[in-house]
């Protein structure tokens, strides 16, 4: 099971490179981090994206374009959608998003002439190594669904249990989180915990462990949940966050990467290819852990 960003990387240069296809390349960032996974044999990249502005930012980095594939697209639109159609047609495995917001990108994947859909629901999942932990943590969902429903939260474990099987947990521990560890009529969130439970324990939810409602400091620390008398599988040992809402989750993911110095990678699934997104402001390191996040979620999917 990959427990670190650094086994993460290791893992993703397996194999052969994956063929990735980089939606509005021309950013320092997004660039550094892709010629990096290229010298680690994680991807074979395609940049779409105004063709000089990329051929001026791999020249700032000291960096050539021999043997990278451009195609030169200015329209930032027109350059995820090109992207897509690449995956579409076979000739990459997944996507990147470079300096263009999110919902221009996911346009670009929910086109039906993009072939990219799934049925399935779409949403992130966001990985966090934390200092003084034995493992990473997978976050769902901080960025994309903003108050799911109870059908949604399941499509959410779900996804997340899959990204979790690419890293190599083939049964990880999922805690359904909420502000207090019983069940309250006035708290719905709790609710839909104990029912993700059930689900869970009857076979409908397969593949992982699910508790829930538990808080926080009893899902991560073993001490805390003694202390408090909580007896689960899950307590002190969760692998993967389930969070009420995206305005918990993202606080939670920045919290951690800002007050704790968490390194994160993030990877949207749910549609044929996964995507490797973070935020634009994100570093380098943090973009080729995605790439790297991203590589394994494709070799599962293709598997």
């Amino acid at each position: 099971m990959i427990r670190t960003m650094e086994e993460l990387l290791q893992a993703a240069q397996s194999g052969e490179p994956g063929k990735l296809a980089v939606a509005v390349a021309q950013d320092s960032y997004v660039l550094d981090a892709v010629m990096k996974a290229r010298d680690l044999n994680i991807v074979e990249p395609i940049l779409v994206g105004d063709k000089a502005e990329i051929e001026a930012v791999l020249a700032e980095l000291d960096r050539s374009d021999d043997g990278v594939e451009i195609i030169d697209e200015s329209d930032k639109e027109e350059a995820c959608q090109v992207a897509a159609r690449l995956v579409r047609d076979k000739k990459a495995e997944f996507i990147m998003k470079g300096i263009v917001d999110t919902s221009v990108i996911m346009r670009a994947v929910l086109n039906k002439e993009n072939e990219l859909r799934t049925g399935n629901m779409i949403s992130d999942v966001l990985a966090l190594e934390i200092n003084g932990y034995n493992r990473l943590f997978l976050v769902t969902d901080p960025a994309m669904t903003i108050a799911p429903s109870f059908e949604q939260k399941v499509d959410l474990v779900n996804n997340a249990v899959m990204v979790a099987h690419a890293l190599g947990n083939e049964c990880p521990k999922v805690a359904a989180l909420a502000a207090v560890e019983h069940v309250n009529d006035k708290m719905p969130c709790t609710i839909d915990c104990a029912k993700l439970t059930e689900m869970n324990r009857a076979g409908e939810i397969s593949g992982c462990i699910v508790d829930g409602p538990l808080q926080f400091d009893n899902v991560v620390s073993e001490e805390a949940a003694k202390h408090k008398g909580i007896e689960s599988e899950v307590a002190g040992k969760a692998d993967v966050l389930l969070v009420p809402d995206i305005e918990a989750g993202n606080m939670l993911v920045k919290t951690a990467e800002f007050f704790g110095n968490a390194k994160k990678a993030g990877v949207i699934v749910g549609a044929k290819a996964p995507i490797a997104l973070t935020s634009r402001a994100s570093s380098a390191e943090s973009k080729l852990y995605t790439i790297a996040i991203a590589r394994l979620v494709a070799r599962l999917q293709a598997a």
